[in-house]
């Protein structure tokens, strides 16, 4: 059983810009077909607009608010929405509220920042 604790992760920031904490990922642990992470921003950062040829992501939102933009369609996203970003589809996050913007990043297969495209 693998079992990893947010107090244990180590905090990066990605080529994307975002403040990364890698839970469940191929850096941490034994994973195969998807990774686990918990992203923030800080009041007025985004992220780079990007994309993944390989890997299928869900923003899950868990404090904060934002603007979703995925592929040209931009919508408010706050605590409880749940964000699918198809492979190949542009996009990027922006903190305009006031509070710190966390959410969760699941991807499938495991995000790599190999699979990161400007």
């Amino acid at each position: 059983m693998e079992v990893r604790n947010l107090a244990d992760a180590v905090a990066f920031t990605t080529t994307d810009g975002s403040t990364i904490r890698s839970l469940l990922d191929l850096s941490v642990a034994p994973v195969r077909l998807q990774s686990l992470a918990e992203a923030s921003l800080e009041p007025g950062q985004a992220t780079e607009a990007h994309h993944h040829r390989l890997s299928e992501e869900i923003y899950y939102l868990l404090e904060g608010e934002g603007l979703m933009d995925v592929d040209g369609e931009v919508r408010r996203v706050g605590p409880g929405d749940a964000v699918l970003i198809p492979p190949g589809a542009r996009h990027q996050i922006t903190n305009d509220g006031g509070a710190t913007l966390r959410f969760l990043c699941c991807c499938a297969p495991p995000w790599t920042a190999e699979d990161t495209y400007f």
